[in-house]
């Protein structure tokens, strides 16, 4: 994907970071049909990374069953003042990633 596909807020309270992160992305399954009756081939995020200071704090494997430009949140103890780096790939190999600052 060519440009930016990932928007990610990062929050940091009473020791604990809440993570929001919306993704463009067509999230197809490969079962929908075009107009012409033709299959819709599968193009779908197959996994989602976060790390904050080179750990992983959440890994996430998807599937066709997610539905188009995906909503992500989660939490995780601490993080304050890191930066935070969210990774999607998906089943064409095509990936993106952001950094951002926990605040």
């Amino acid at each position: 994907m060519a440009k930016k596909s990932i928007k990610v807020r990062a929050k940091h309270k009473d020791g604990v970071t809440t993570v929001k992160a919306l993704m463009t992305h067509p999230m197809e399954s490969g079962l929908r049909k075009n107009s012409k009756g033709e299959a819709i081939p599968a193009h779908f995020i197959q996994e989602v990374v976060c790390e904050v200071g080179g750990n992983m704090v959440m890994n996430a494997h998807w599937s066709g069953g997610v539905s188009k430009n995906p909503y992500l949140s989660f939490k995780f103890d601490g993080g304050q003042g890191q930066t935070l780096k969210l990774t999607w790939t998906d089943n064409k190999g095509e990936s993106d990633s952001i950094e951002s600052a926990i605040g």
